[in-house]
């Protein structure tokens, strides 16, 4: 506790005073069911509470027919959404835990396919992602949506919310009104800064008198738009919080930052720096004396007691911090600091699942989504203990025996290298990917303080595994490049593998080809890597464009930036028909035109992996249970090698 004297501070915010200052933020989940809270929710949100988080604020509650931005956004506009409402905050509030409603109306970020009504916006602009125009919203348009507003904040009041937050972030019709970039209206609503902000002030002073003097109400101001083409910026921002806190209707100011235009700034990967916003954080602040929350790639309490230590803020958003270990706050609180499951922003379970409109999820945490049967304590210890051999301890051998052992099974883990991580670690070798590695590195740590038996440097054959006589064997042995996925002749030096190329067994000439079947982190880490190194790389790929698996983690724009600057070319549309040697005969896929690539250095290829399932087989009908798991079932990516780990850990 010594180390976190401000962040388990309590703070008083408006009426409301919260235990401590971290900060569940607002963030989407996909969990509603027909438009309301789900158990899913409940389960999902009181685990965070368990967890010791001080404040919880809801995902976006819409208040309005035309927001249906996409198909499970909750609804906060009618009195059948109360019920849920208070099956949700009286879940929280068994524990010390606040929790706070975020109303939103998401504007022109949208469309009307799921509504079947216009897009409303302050002016008739696109959206760069939905790029549906929007309807300028009439006078009595914008009316009726502050009456919305408020009717919305009095059932959030009625459902036992202890707060509210207004969405005037990233995604907002409030904000696309306050920003010139897309407010060109010409009437009371738009031109200047003061018309700009009616609307704002509108739904401000409406939600206040809905919900009585007393109730704690703030807003999520976007502390800079980082626009293109001239948006908000962080003077205006400060310019806003001022205006605002002059109003003396709310009690807080929680901070973001981007739009759509830019959304790997929302959303930042592994490749943005930790805590990016806190100067912007800092910024607002000092333009008011109104509690300021920051937000944005803190993910240990350390850094969040630093940030507060500054003065950056007074409230700390820890948002996949938390999707990632709902204990974190416990864990620093007990001393437990090393303990702590760290997110590592990759992006792949949560924002990359959330952009194809599938249910939150984590790569590290198999529990995210799934709280009612896996969550904290729902561990059973095993009736009768098993003599269990996992052979393989990347992320699924890893993950199934720490998972077996807290069941108290007796554990055996056999690994042939030197150190435990598998494939793991060759991820981390990417240029700017080494955070990857945290996956294994925590894995490992838990590993190491348990009754786990593990033999590195072991090559697992049938025979040494039968030997060990065990009631369950878990094969997690993963997977390898293929061989040959091309026609043609190439058994040369001068083609080789991304995994060659990261762990250093082979080297490449001075002109590389990358073959790009990946679409992902391999090939484009890889390519990054070499130019870094000063080689001259071309990236091909059969898809509309390199990189095409990496735009739901918010990665495709700065990392084709990066290999943009340091000198990649990239050819799409070709499909690898044959090689021969370091020359590749390609075939334009929509033109049919036939293209010879020649005269590289070497080729390098990104182009699939098949599982190593030679000892599953081998021992299939000769142990009591045979299980495999992660990539020795199919290559794919490290949140399915987690999740059989630990499924398997508690089917045993």
């Amino acid at each position: 506790m010594s180390d976190f004297n401000l962040l388990f501070s309590p703070l008083k915010i408006g009426t409301v005073v919260v235990p401590n200052r971290i900060h569940f933020a607002a963030h989407m989940t996909n969990f509603a069911e027909s438009n309301r809270i789900s158990e899913r929710h409940v389960y999902y949100y009181r685990e965070r509470a368990k967890g010791g988080c001080g404040l919880i604020t809801t995902e976006e509650l819409t208040v309005h027919p035309t927001d249906y931005a996409y198909a499970r956004l909750v609804d906060a506009f009618t009195p059948e959404v109360i019920p849920g409402f208070l099956n949700l905050t009286r879940a929280v509030h068994e524990y010390d835990t606040k929790i706070f409603a975020q109303l939103n109306h998401n504007g022109m970020q949208g469309d009307g396919k799921l509504s079947r009504l216009p897009v409303w916006g302050p002016s008739p602009g696109r959206d760069p992602l939905f790029r549906e125009t929007a309807k300028e919203m009439e006078p009595e348009e914008i009316e009726e949506c502050v009456r919305y507003f408020a009717m919305s904040a009095e059932y959030a009041v009625e459902g036992g919310f202890d707060g509210i937050e207004l969405q005037l972030g990233h995604s907002s019709l409030i904000r696309q009104f306050l920003s010139p970039a897309s407010n060109f209206r010409n009437d009371d609503y738009g031109g200047s800064f003061e018309k700009r902000l009616l609307f704002c002030l509108k739904v401000l002073r409406a939600v206040r008198k809905a919900v009585g003097a007393d109730f704690t109400l703030g807003v999520r101001l976007n502390a800079d738009e980082m626009h293109p083409r001239g948006g908000l910026t962080l003077e205006d921002a400060k310019k806003i919080a001022a205006r605002l806190e002059q109003t003396r209707c709310i009690d807080f100011m929680d901070l973001s930052i981007g739009t759509f235009y830019n959304l790997f700034l929302v959303e930042g990967s592994m490749h943005t720096p930790l805590a990016y916003t806190a100067p912007l954080a800092a910024g607002v602040r000092s333009a008011v004396s109104l509690p300021v929350f920051c937000t944005n790639r803190i993910n240990d309490p350390h850094l969040a007691e630093k940030i507060l230590c500054d003065g950056c803020a007074d409230m700390i958003g820890m948002v996949r911090a938390l999707i990632c270990d709902p204990e974190l706050p416990n864990k620093a609180r007990e001393g437990r600091s090393e303990d702590i499951r760290h997110c590592i922003a990759c992006n792949q379970g949560c924002i990359g699942r959330m952009g194809l409109g599938l249910r939150l999820g984590c790569i590290q945490n198999p529990a995210t989504g799934e709280e009612k049967q896996l969550g904290t304590d729902t561990l059973e210890l095993c009736e009768k203990p098993k003599r269990v051999v996992i052979v393989g301890a990347g992320p699924a051998g890893l993950e199934a025996a720490r998972t077996a052992a807290l069941r108290k099974h007796e554990v055996l883990l056999l690994e042939k290298s030197g150190e435990v991580g598998g494939q793991n670690l060759i991820a981390g070798k990417g240029a700017g990917r080494r955070e990857i590695t945290g996956v294994t590195r925590w894995l490992g740590a838990q590993v190491l303080k348990l009754d786990i038996q593990i033999r590195l440097g072991v090559e697992a054959t049938h025979e040494y595994v039968l030997a060990e006589d065990p009631d369950a064997v878990v094969i997690a042995t993963g997977s390898f490049p293929k061989e040959k996925p091309f026609p043609g002749q190439y058994d040369s030096p001068q083609v080789v593998t991304t995994r060659q190329v990261l762990t250093g067994e082979a080297q490449t000439g001075d002109k590389v080809l990358l073959i790009d079947l990946d679409g992902h982190h391999q090939a484009a880490g890889t390519a990054e890597l070499l130019a870094e190194r000063g080689k001259t790389v071309h990236m091909i790929t059969s898809a509309l464009f390199v990189g095409s698996q990496l735009g739901p983690l918010q990665d495709i724009y700065l990392s084709r930036q990066r290999l943009a600057k340091k000198g990649v070319t990239f050819t799409a549309d070709i499909a690898v028909l044959e090689i021969q040697g370091a020359m590749v005969k390609g075939l334009n896929v929509y033109s049919n035109e036939l293209i010879d690539f020649e005269g590289y250095d070497t080729l390098v290829l990104a182009a699939g992996n098949r599982s190593d399932d030679g000892l599953y087989f081998a021992l299939k009908g000769k142990v009591k249970e045979l299980y495999r798991i992660g990539d020795c079932v199919a290559p794919r990516k490290t949140d399915m090698a987690v999740l059989e780990g630990h499924r398997v850990g508690r089917l045993l």
